[in-house]
């Protein structure tokens, strides 16, 4: 009898999921590291999630990614939680460890930064003040990881401001909450800007912030990737800021997950941008 080594398993959780371009992106890994394993995209009901979490070790699985509706709910389910999936109140990774236990973690703030360390690289995150546009789970993310590398001013505003005003009450002083009519104003002298909200993406409403006050010397970034070139990361070059597209979070986050999965450190270059964008 040969007995045959179990082929790793792994996927995105999410409803709907059929938009995603993770297993584009983690198969391509796969392909070029020469690693015997899948990536599987699942559509998965809040109902159901519990069972089919609980139901995925035993068939292969080592982990999987999780996206919206789930990120918050799977805290629950997790038996170890990183302190930065705790401080952000939502996983978008799970590891199935080998002594069966469930490892929940959120690696967006990680993507956030190495994108724009590697495309911006002349970044500095103490240079000056970060305006940062939304307050949903994406903000969450990123402005835990601006306190974190030293931004020393994070000014925020929300279209709704009870919503920023939750965010500043969780990430203490350094948040400081403008009014939405003052979103345009909040950019003078910011030296970091970042668009988390929906606004410029393709079936959402336009961005329509005025970009008066922007210093050409900031780096503007949106976490928006359809369109690749948002409305405000075109203003911005035109003023002539450094701006940095959202696929290269979305590559960044990924990498620390296929590596606890597969054992392979992937690297983020131009082969990797273009397969998922389906160059």
């Amino acid at each position: 009898m040969i007995d045959h080594p179990r082929i790793p398993l792994a996927g995105v959780i999410g409803s709907p999921i059929a938009h995603s371009k993770s297993p584009r992106l983690h198969s391509h890994w796969l392909k070029t590291y020469d690693i015997r394993g899948f990536y599987i995209p699942m559509d998965v009901a809040q109902s159901d999630l519990k069972e089919v979490i609980a139901t995925l070790p035993k068939a292969g699985f080592v982990g999987i990614n999780v996206t919206i509706p789930h990120k918050e709910t799977v805290l629950a389910l997790a038996d170890v939680v990183t302190d930065r999936a705790a401080l952000i109140g939502a996983a978008n990774t799970l590891i199935f460890r080998k002594d069966g236990r469930i490892h929940a973690d959120n690696t967006d703030g990680y993507g956030f930064i190495a994108n724009l360390k590697q495309n911006a690289p002349g970044w500095t995150a103490s240079a000056g003040p970060a305006a940062v546009i939304g307050a949903g789970g994406g903000a969450r993310a990123v402005i835990a990881s601006l306190i974190e590398v030293g931004v020393p001013e994070i000014r925020l505003a929300n279209r709704t401001r009870n919503r920023a005003e939750a965010l500043r009450s969780e990430f203490g002083a350094k948040v400081i909450v403008h009014d939405w009519v003052q979103a345009g104003n909040m950019m003078e002298d910011a030296t970091t800007v970042v668009n988390t909200s929906s606004l410029g993406m393709e079936g959402k409403p336009e961005f329509r912030i005025p970009l008066d006050a922007l210093s050409p010397k900031a780096v503007v970034t949106d976490l928006v990737y359809t369109p690749l070139r948002t409305t405000l990361l075109e203003e911005a070059a035109a003023i002539g800021c450094v701006t940095v597209d959202g696929l290269g979070m979305l590559l960044h986050q990924a990498a620390p997950a296929f590596e606890r999965w597969f054992g392979t450190r992937p690297e983020v270059d131009q082969a990797t941008r273009d397969v998922v964008l389906g160059a």
